[in-house]
């Protein structure tokens, strides 16, 4: 049994031009109790990787930091062009390139 099951679908050429765009990236991790909670970030696409994903080096508040997104290259979207207010921070993002939504669900206890 091959384990190239649990590698989503992937453009290679995508991902490739991907490389340097800035993302603006929002999160929801869903807990089971019914109460959402949302996170939102933005960076650089530093590299990328079909197992691994791709590599964010933030910017803003969490400059310095790296966040991991999942090798999917489905879930970006070309943003359209403007300014984006990040709600937990107030932070402001001007025409970033794209944005990522991702839903996580965490694991039932």
């Amino acid at each position: 049994m091959s384990d190239d099951l649990d590698v989503p679908p992937r453009d290679e050429q995508q991902a490739a031009r991907l490389i340097s765009a800035t993302v603006l990236i929002g999160l929801t991790w869903l807990n089971g109790d019914g109460a959402p909670e949302h996170e939102q970030m933005f960076g650089v696409i530093k590299t990328t990787d079909a197992r691994r994903g791709f590599e964010i080096a933030l910017k803003g508040t969490r400059a310095g930091d790296t966040y991991w997104l999942p090798p999917d290259t489905r879930n970006f979207q070309a943003a359209p062009p403007g300014e984006y207010r990040l709600k937990s921070t107030g932070e402001v993002v001007s025409n970033p390139d794209f944005t990522s939504t991702w839903s996580i669900n965490s694991p039932s206890n």
